[in-house]
């Protein structure tokens, strides 16, 4: 594949945008289905997440332009199939009720902790699995870019608890509607400034990194990062500004069948976001 590293930062913008989409229709797919759709498109997607492992342990012995997009692209498939598994309720947590109107922000927290907790220990065990056999790899950039998307989302879960103008609940499942009701919303929240502040300054480190690297897969990796970073910035900022990102997918999904009566905290301003 092209070595030149803004090409490798287009390649990244593109990833971001077509396995959002991918995952978004899929799921969207599934939610106009029968009770069984979500269950198949996690047991159809699990090739996905196989080619990942695979890619991955391929990737870790070649430091070179392409073992860096294996390892991307590595990452990105573990983490979507997860996502995909997450979104259609699969791989969740224990909670699947609604959070009380008038729950205390304790109370509200650990429930916020159960309705995703078998997802996030999925995460961390790949994160940690990635990490060990990284060690002493020559190409680490399957784990460099797993963490990365970890840590973005970790920081954008925390600001969604804690209030964002914009919350994000327009292509969320059948499976997941008690999900946003335990966000919350606010101007601001105490979090936010700290949270881009300090993408801001990993965008900026990733991309010296980039400038500076004397070796062609490092260029690369890190011109991928520095892509991916400066996306996880912007999805912070889409929970603030009023811009309609939304529009990046809605086009290619299908009409969603009409839902049944929800709870009326449980409705809340419809956005997106990205992986």
């Amino acid at each position: 594949m092209t070595e030149n590293p803004w090409h490798a930062a287009a390649i990244a913008m593109f990833a971001w945008w077509f396995f959002t989409g991918i995952i978004l229709w899929r799921v969207r797919v599934a939610d106009n289905g029968d009770r069984d759709a979500h269950v198949m498109s996690v047991l159809l997607g699990f090739p996905v997440f196989a080619g990942g492992v695979a890619l991955a342990h391929f990737s870790l012995a070649d430091p070179s332009a392409n073992g860096t997009y294996m390892g991307f692209l590595a990452a990105l498939a573990l983490w979507g199939w997860i996502e995909l598994a997450f979104l259609s309720g699969v791989i969740t947590g224990p909670n699947r009720e609604p959070c009380p109107p008038f729950a205390a922000q304790s109370d509200r927290f650990w429930r916020a902790v159960g309705t995703i907790a078998w997802h996030e220990l999925a995460l961390i065990a790949t994160l940690v699995g990635l990490g060990w056999v990284s060690l002493s790899a020559e190409n680490p950039f399957a784990f460099y870019t797993f963490a990365l998307l970890f840590a973005a989302r970790i920081s954008a879960k925390f600001n969604l608890f804690l209030g964002v103008p914009r919350i994000n609940t327009q292509f969320l499942p059948r499976p997941l509607r008690h999900l946003p009701s335990h966000f919350r919303f606010a101007r601001l929240n105490a979090l936010f400034p700290l949270s881009v502040s300090v993408l801001t300054v990993a965008t900026a480190l990733l991309l010296e990194r980039t400038l500076n690297s004397d070796m062609v897969g490092e260029t690369t990796g890190f011109a991928l990062l520095t892509c991916l970073c400066a996306l996880a910035l912007l999805e912070h900022w889409f929970m603030v500004l009023p811009l309609p990102d939304e529009k990046l997918w809605r086009w290619m999904l299908p009409t969603a069948k009409a839902p049944k009566a929800i709870h009326s905290h449980t409705s809340l301003h419809e956005d997106a976001n990205g992986l």
